[in-house]
């Protein structure tokens, strides 16, 4: 009898606690359509961003498999012949797989080693302007280039160093008594390119880190102005603390950029001197997918979506890092 009891009062409690589950769901799912219906004007406003991405960024996904298929035009995605993992074989295989990988990551370890610091120190040093309108000038002019086209930065950079009549090229014939294109030299091709990634984006990333700088509490300043703290004790103590978790989430994003270098300004910059270290795998996919004669769309998209995959692993792995480390990360 008491085992019947405990069982029956089991099965009763079992019950009670399904019918309440799905009580609460069902209030759940009542109250978020209700909420929904009183701000119906802020959702209607979400339905061309979500068309957009599902549009240009989740039904493009589909297109992956052609890395999978020796893909003909003709045929189509679906009707083309199914290979597996031979493109990406013959990638792995290929004589510039190795050039290809380390200039790629040369020039993404260049680019975040050199460009994530100094929107931080700009920012950190901007912070403690007094004077407005040197701050807000300085602020327009390092924020400025953010709003030129690659394409136009491309061509300001080539101008400035072509060595006839470029004011840098000038000077370096000023300098070193002959005419040099630094464009034409493999050894300077990194820097090049880095040096004005910096010049055209430091100014938007120093806006984000001036922001958070002002969201941090002036009564931490005025505290430690009272504690006798100098100026560069606050910026480590109150400052660098204050704008570490924004810090975290840029450098994040920065890794998962890592490999995404972008083939239009490396490909603009590039020159039959220069190929040896200018040559990355988004401007091998443009050539191999679109500017060859062949337009071996199956080859160039296993390589991307190589690269994708790297790159996802890097995001992955940098945000479980960056939480290990008692950080927020992006999930």
């Amino acid at each position: 009898m008491n085992f019947i009891n405990k069982s029956t009062t089991r099965t009763i409690s079992e019950i009670s606690d399904r019918d309440t589950a799905s009580a609460v769901r069902k209030n759940g799912i009542r109250y978020l359509w209700s909420k929904m219906r009183r701000r119906w004007q802020l959702y209607v406003l979400l339905v061309l961003p979500l068309a957009y991405l599902i549009t240009f960024h989740y039904v493009p996904m589909l297109g992956a498999q052609i890395a999978f298929r020796d893909y003909s035009v003709r045929d189509g995605i679906w009707g083309s012949e199914w290979v597996g993992l031979e493109n990406f074989q013959r990638f792995f295989d290929s004589y510039l797989f190795e050039r290809l990988v380390i200039n790629t990551l040369a020039l993404g370890i260049f680019t975040l080693g050199a460009g994530f610091p100094i929107p931080i120190i700009l920012a950190l040093s901007l912070n403690q302007v007094r004077t407005q309108f040197f701050k807000k000038s300085v602020q327009m002019i390092i924020y400025a280039p953010y709003f030129i086209s690659t394409v136009v930065m491309a061509g300001i950079v080539i101008q400035m160093l072509n060595p006839r009549f470029g004011i840098i090229g000038q000077l370096g014939e000023q300098l070193t008594g002959r005419s040099t294109n630094l464009l034409a030299d493999p050894t300077w091709f990194q820097t090049i390119f880095v040096g004005s990634g910096i010049w055209q984006t430091a100014g938007f990333a120093t806006v984000i880190y001036l922001a958070a700088l002002a969201t941090i509490d002036p009564s931490l300043h005025e505290a430690a102005v009272v504690d006798g703290a100098s100026r560069f004790q606050r910026i480590i103590h109150i400052d660098i603390p204050g704008i570490l978790p924004v810090t975290t989430v840029l450098l994040i994003l920065n890794i998962g950029n890592f490999l995404n270098i972008g083939f239009e300004k490396v490909l603009l910059l590039q020159n039959p001197m220069n190929t040896s270290v200018s040559e990355i795998i988004d401007t091998y996919v443009y050539k191999v997918g679109l500017a060859s004669q062949t337009l071996d769309f199956s080859y160039a998209t296993s390589i991307g979506l190589f690269k994708a995959v790297i790159a996802l692993l890097l995001v992955v792995s940098a945000n479980y890092i960056v939480k290990k480390m008692g950080q927020e990360g992006l999930w």
